[in-house]
């Protein structure tokens, strides 16, 4: 039975230093798997562990402020797309009203040109 405690000793210290060896030699192991590398050895982190419940409200007020940003700058695009249709519609009235003026010079001339011929003939 002692030699069964001691292989299966010996099958953990190997499989620790097999972890080891592929998180030295594999320097993209990702921090998640090197803190659970260092839970699994019993050893100390470098990495202070703060409760969940903190961690989740830090990062619920991230989230909340990069929103509270997207949104005033969502509000401030809407808005100068509004001055942007406003303008917009000013010069479309500027120009039907020159249009109008322009029509209405054109038949005044119309009418003047007929009077003048109109003359010549007779």
């Amino acid at each position: 039975m002692t030699s069964n405690t001691q292989k299966s000793d010996e099958n953990r210290s190997n499989s620790k230093k097999e972890m080891e060896n592929e998180a030295s030699e594999n320097p993209q192991l990702s921090s998640l798997d090197k803190t659970d590398l260092a839970f699994s050895e019993g050893s100390q982190t470098p990495y202070k562990h703060e409760p969940l419940d903190k961690v989740l409200k830090e990062m619920n007020k991230e989230i909340m402020n990069l929103l509270s940003k997207y949104a005033h700058i969502l509000s401030e695009r809407a808005a100068m797309d509004t001055s942007y249709v406003q303008e917009l519609d000013e010069i479309l009235k500027e120009a039907k009203n020159i249009e109008n003026h322009l029509k209405q010079k054109r038949e005044s001339l119309k009418q003047k040109f007929t009077v003048i011929a109109n003359t010549l003939q007779s």
